[in-house]
């Protein structure tokens, strides 16, 4: 189910899998400015780094977005060709002072602005519209006899000169609701392409709906048994939006109202108790073992632990039961704290080789469920798995948290102030 609880500066929204809690998101009053994924803008170009390979991009917000020399798309008639062939180098694409048409596909996160792309799509219920483009797709996390049924429609569906991507939330529509969904895409392209024309400065041409909106658009599906909201106006906003793209589950929102209710709807479903826990470095798993997550700079740390977990037969039996129970935990976790970039897994060493493979098997199973992409390499000798998971936005604690003025997020103050 999902909880969407509104305060006054920000709007949070738990996704939950029975009573446990598997996501986070936050939007505050704020995030114009950081919160930008998704949005389509009217940019011009600062200055081109050929060392670099990318440019950046003043797109109105207070960092500038850097465009890199594999997101620009170009008309070969309108660039010079290199000598030899072959692709031609950024600065023969780009100019400064240059309008282009331009989509952020990642937030911008700490001192890094936002990244860009001019391969702009806008996504609807059950596909994604890729304007002037050949793209053409369907979610490979359907099944063989649906993605048959899927591309007969798709032939007599896809409009002309645009690309398109069937979703995996497109299992089961209908033929009708296809037409209607890519007729509603192409409507507000043809908005957004027209507004593009008018005017030459750094311009939003078109804005992700909230993030309530955005979360349903993207998750809700018949396998939700509610979508649970404490505010009345975006209870209503909600509805209407189920009640036009899924009638059928329209039904499923629900108004949570605090004034007549004995708890926050947070506290009702248990969210508020186990996102305090998401915050803390150390999580217990439920045989005694346990995990300590720390961030860097450059990547983020698990380390696993056996703790109280002494087993009952042998140490490798009981080493690899715990690191069982840890990856899937650590999938878990990654999810909900919404950790991306670099990821070190540090198991409890095992010295039969098909236990180590087992674990590994073990997390890819558990980060499938994860729609965010992830890479997972094989258990090292030293009992380390390397990984990453894309990064699109901060995670939960940076979103919940202020770096400390006095340490300045080291997590130690000297104790001579003269050193």
């Amino acid at each position: 189910m999902m909880c969407v609880h509104v305060r006054p500066d920000m709007t949070q929204i738990a996704l939950l899998e029975g009573r446990t809690l598997v996501e986070h998101y936050i939007s505050r009053a704020t995030d114009d400015a950081t919160q930008i994924d998704g949005n389509i803008y009217r940019g011009r170009v600062q200055n081109v780094l050929p060392g670099m390979e990318a440019a950046f991009i003043d797109i109105g917000t207070p960092k500038n977005a850097v465009l890199y020399h594999g997101d620009v798309r170009y008309d070969a008639d309108d660039v010079d060709a290199p000598k030899g062939g072959g692709q031609p180098r950024i600065e023969q694409m780009l100019k400064a002072g240059q309008t282009i048409l331009c989509q952020v596909t990642k937030n911008p996160i700490g001192a890094k602005g936002a990244r860009l792309t001019q391969e702009v799509s806008i996504p609807g219920r059950f596909v994604v519209l890729v304007p002037n483009s050949s793209a053409y797709g369907i979610s490979k996390r359907l099944d063989d006899s649906e993605r048959k049924r899927l591309r007969r429609i798709v032939d007599s569906v896809r409009p002309e000169g645009h690309g398109m991507i069937v979703r995996t939330a497109a299992a089961g529509a209908t033929e009708e609701e296809l037409k209607h969904d890519v007729a509603g895409l192409v409507e507000q392209w043809d908005r957004i392409a027209a507004d593009a024309l008018t005017g030459q400065g750094p311009m939003r041409l078109h804005r992700e709906p909230g993030i309530a909106v955005r979360v349903i658009r993207e998750e809700l599906n018949s396998e939700y048994r509610a979508v649970v909201i404490d505010d009345a106006d975006l209870y209503q906003q909600v509805h209407d939006y189920v009640s036009g793209v899924n009638p059928e589950l329209a039904d499923r929102v629900e108004f949570f109202d605090p004034a007549t209710e004995s708890l926050p709807v947070f506290e009702r479903f248990h969210v508020h108790e186990q996102l305090h826990k998401a915050l803390d470095r150390k999580v217990y798993l439920p045989s005694g073992g346990s995990l300590v997550i720390d961030r860097t700079e450059a990547l983020t740390v698990i380390d696993v632990n056996t703790g109280k977990n002494v087993g009952t037969t042998n140490l490798e039996e009981t080493v690899y039961r715990n690191n069982l129970e840890a990856a899937e935990e650590v999938a878990r976790q990654l999810r909900l704290r919404d950790i991306g970039g670099i990821i070190v897994i540090d198991f409890i060493d095992m010295e039969i080789r098909e236990n180590r493979d087992k674990v590994g098997a073990a997390l890819r199973t558990a980060l499938a469920r994860d729609k965010t992409r992830t890479q997972v390499f094989d258990i090292s000798e030293l009992g380390l798995v390397e990984m990453t998971r894309k990064r699109v936005s901060e995670g939960l604690i940076e979103s919940m948290s202020t770096t400390c003025e006095i340490c300045e997020g080291r997590g130690i103050v000297f104790d001579d102030p003269d050193l």
